[in-house]
Formats: structure tokens, sequence, C-alpha cells
């Protein structure tokens, strides 16, 4: 019996393994984790990884850390800075200012300092030096990368866009109908800044979201206050949403 339970346990390992194996090798230009594969065993994770580095499928970038490659017409490609640092930050900073526009396809420039918003009190130190703003909403913890960039753009009144004001809000509206992502900021939006919730229920009407979603963040703004929209004031819906 024991040898039965012991034949199953290795069989299931083996699957683990084949199954993190083939997502990793299907893929390409990313980091990977244990913290990838949550509803996996982490030791049989790590050790696919581990395998995985010594045959060269992906290179070992620190303990517990690993990148994909892809190919590209220089050679084999390495970690942006970029990346390296969201996956350092991850689910407690997102990029902001320049970097938040260049991960959303708002602008082709690569800040020299790369510029993140952290939940933390204090920035930590000791990986590089970075522009960091400090003290976002704890909520933004339950955003990815991407989600919580669209909130920084909108801070920044999407300022920190190259494209025009109706390209940007032609971007900017295409972003926020993928995997309910404007559901998912209107669920943070209570502990943004009300020009934010504002900009967001312009964009909301420009994309026909749930009127019970427009209706939670109207009933959130001051009626009598008026917000610069910057980049977005061009939006149809900019004037019902109390813009200058």
């Amino acid at each position: 019996m024991e040898k039965l339970t012991t034949l199953g346990a290795s069989r299931e390992t083996r699957s683990f393994a084949a199954r993190v194996a083939r997502q990793i090798t299907e893929s390409s230009d990313r980091l990977w984790t244990y913290r990838d594969f949550p509803d996996l065993p982490a030791t049989a994770v790590s050790q696919t990884l581990s395998r995985l580095a010594r045959k060269g499928t992906v290179t070992r970038v620190r303990k517990g850390l690993y990148y994909r490659p892809r190919m590209t017409v220089v050679g084999v490609s390495k970690p942006s800075a970029a990346m390296l640092w969201g996956e350092a930050f991850r689910h407690t900073a997102q990029p902001t200012g320049t970097t938040a526009a260049n991960v959303l396809g708002l602008s082709t420039q690569n800040p020299a300092r790369l510029e993140y918003a952290t939940t933390a009190s204090d920035p930590p130190t000791g990986l590089g030096d970075p522009k960091m703003a400090v003290r976002r909403p704890r909520s933004r913890q339950r955003l990815s990368d991407h989600e919580g960039a669209i909130l920084e753009v909108l801070r920044a009144r999407a300022n920190t866009s190259e494209l025009g004001p109706h390209a940007t809000i032609e971007k900017i509206t295409r972003l926020l109908t993928k995997d309910d992502t404007f559901t998912k900021l209107v669920e943070v939006a209570s502990e943004e800044p009300p020009r934010v919730r504002a900009m967001l229920g312009a964009l909301g009407d420009e994309i026909g979201a749930d009127p019970s979603l427009l209706k939670q963040l109207r009933g959130s703004l001051n009626k009598l206050s008026r917000f610069d929209f910057g980049h977005l004031r061009s939006l149809r819906y900019a004037r019902q949403w109390q813009a200058k």
C-alpha cells in the first residue's frame, strides 16, 4: 500500500511539473516565480523552475526568480528594469508618471529613473534609484500593474500621454473594457481623489458602463466641485461629470 501511495504521489508531482514547464515554455519575455502557480505545491514549482534553468529554458535572475527570454534580432532578450521593479513591488506598487504611460502604450518614453507609486509609508531601499510616490491606498493591492497604472494616469489628468486627446481617450477606454477593468477600478475608487472618480465616471459613460457603477461614482462627488480633466477634457461627458 505504501509503495502504491508513493507511486501515486510521484505521478502527481510529474503532472505538476509538466503543467509548470508547459506554461513557461509557451511564454516569452516574462518573469516567473512559484507565486505564479498558487494552486500547486511551492516545492514542486521551485524544483521545476530550477530544472528549466539548468536546461537553459529560463535564466535565474536571483533566488526564486526566473526569466523566460525571447529571441531578438540582436540575440536573447534580458528582463527590463521596469519588469524587475514590477516583480519586486508586486501587489504593493504600480507604475506612475511616465512609466505608467509607457506601460499602457500612451508614451514611448523610458524615463531615466523609473517611477512607481507604493502603498508603503516609506520607499524601499536597496533596489536602485527609482522615483517613488508613497502612501497610495491599500486597496490598490487588489489591482494589477496595468489597473493601478490607469489610476495613476488619471491622477495625472492623462497629461503624461504623448498621444493627442482623442487617441488618449480611445486608448484608455479600450483598456477599461478588458477583463472587467472598469468594475475593478470603481470598486477601489472611493479612496482615490475626487478628480479621479469624476474622470473615471466620464470614461464609464463613454464605454456604456453599468449604470449602477456610474451612480456609485456620481454619488461620491460633491455636486459643487469642479475638476480639471487635463488631457481628458474633450471627453463627451466631461461636463456632466463636473469638468471645468
